[in-house]
């Protein structure tokens, strides 16, 4: 019912908020009588605020239109290569027109991107760092709203397959980057493809900021899931979608519950932010109130995730412990990261990292004792958030080149 409460409301503002932005446009431009009135600046920046809360905030575009490969400018486009009810795996293929780079050989490299609220274009920058020396692809997941109950429920071991699959298809010689919340599935994917000997591996897999375990350095995301009961998530933050979606019928953990939550880690912080954006639209500051703008339109962006997924993931993950302590089994196959050989292992945190803490990530290289040591590294980031460590320039100057030269070493 909540759900369709906030469709409900969602339309009843609508006018308003199509209402605040035009008045905001009409103060503002300069053919508009109304642009050149006393205090005009201050009336519009009060209504593109208005507009900006209370407007419905769709998936961005990556955005990607070219890069540099060895001093050559080459343009990008955008294939999805591989399509998945729940997910769709997008290429970044580089034009090859040029001379230079027609016979150019790059590792490829699987970056998984969290299904856990925000869309994958949020690793937009962690992209564009890759691109010139990786031939990049990214799991680019699907609006659980947006799919059709005939597809089915998309579960915990589903994402484990999936990540299979797209390994499996790349072929020989991939090296997987997971950020966050996928370094669990990805780890158990790549174990179980070691148990059962398959010819196709990864070379490397890189492993940032993720919950391998979380019972090191517990940070408030880690103390919400163990400190409520499983039930409790299942009859608190669990939806059915409502008939205006193609997933109508389909239950999930809605996304504007999860943005609820992301502000309310925070709430101060966000408010202080937009009041300054208040204060650099009215002061004329464009530059400041555009940064602002490009934050919260990929903040503000979020997806509804599929109830099963979820609720495995906060039991599995958060709550039994079950790949540190390893007991996970994947429909009836026990995950064993010890029986990972051949592929090298980095893992990358954050030293300010707040979702996920210290520890949790690097425990991958306690878990997966076969891999050699001349194949194990870790990174610690200084003064580094969680995000600081796949966007920023920390990444760009910092993690992006070490991870350039494992890929290198290793593949």
């Amino acid at each position: 019912m909540l759900y369709q409460l906030h469709e409900m409301n969602r339309t009843l503002l609508s006018p308003l908020i199509q209402w605040a932005e035009a008045s905001s446009k009409l103060f503002t431009n300069p053919v508009s009588p109304f642009a050149h009135t006393p205090f005009a600046q201050r009336i519009a920046a009060g209504y593109e605020l208005m507009f900006r809360l209370g407007k419905e905030y769709e998936k961005p575009a990556f955005g990607i239109t070219s890069t540099e490969v060895a001093g050559t400018r080459t343009g990008i486009i955008e294939d999805v290569v591989l399509e998945k009810p729940f997910c769709k795996l997008l290429h970044f293929r580089k034009d090859r027109h040029a001379p230079a780079l027609r016979d150019l050989e790059q590792p490829k490299v699987l970056l998984v991107a969290p299904l856990s609220g925000h869309h994958a274009t949020l690793l937009r920058d962690t992209v564009r760092a890759l691109l010139p020396e990786h031939d990049v692809y990214i799991t680019d997941w699907t609006d659980a709203r947006m799919v059709p109950l005939e597809h089915g429920p998309f579960h915990l071991h589903n994402y484990v397959y999936y990540v299979q699959e797209f390994i499996r298809f790349l072929g020989e010689g991939v090296n997987v980057i997971s950020v966050c919340q996928p370094t669990v599935p990805v780890l158990a994917a790549i174990s179980l493809m070691a148990s059962d000997k398959e010819s196709v591996l990864p070379k490397t897999m890189v492993m940032m900021g993720g919950p391998i375990d979380p019972r090191k350095s517990p940070t408030a995301v880690n103390d919400l899931a163990t400190n409520k009961p499983h039930s409790w998530f299942e009859n608190n933050v669990i939806y059915n979608v409502p008939p205006n979606y193609p997933g109508y019928g389909r239950r999930v953990y809605p996304g504007f519950l999860q943005h609820a939550g992301f502000v309310a880690m925070n709430p101060r912080r966000h408010a202080e932010s937009h009041w300054e954006f208040y204060l650099h639209l009215r002061e004329g500051d464009n530059e400041s109130a555009e940064e602002h703008r490009k934050f919260y339109d990929e903040y503000n962006a979020v997806l509804d995730m599929p109830a099963e997924y979820y609720l495995e993931t906060i039991k599995t993950v958060f709550q039994d412990h079950a790949l540190p302590l390893g007991t996970w089994e994947v429909e009836g196959k026990l995950v064993r990261p010890q029986d990972i050989r051949s592929v090298a292992l980095f893992t990358i945190e954050g030293e300010l990292d707040d979702i996920s803490g210290s520890g949790q990530t690097r425990a991958a290289q306690d878990l997966c004792t076969g891999i050699p040591k001349e194949k194990k590294q870790h990174f610690t980031a200084p003064k580094c958030g969680h995000y600081g460590i796949f966007s920023g320039r920390r990444w760009r100057e910092m993690i992006a080149p070490r991870i350039a030269e494992f890929i290198k070493a290793h593949a």
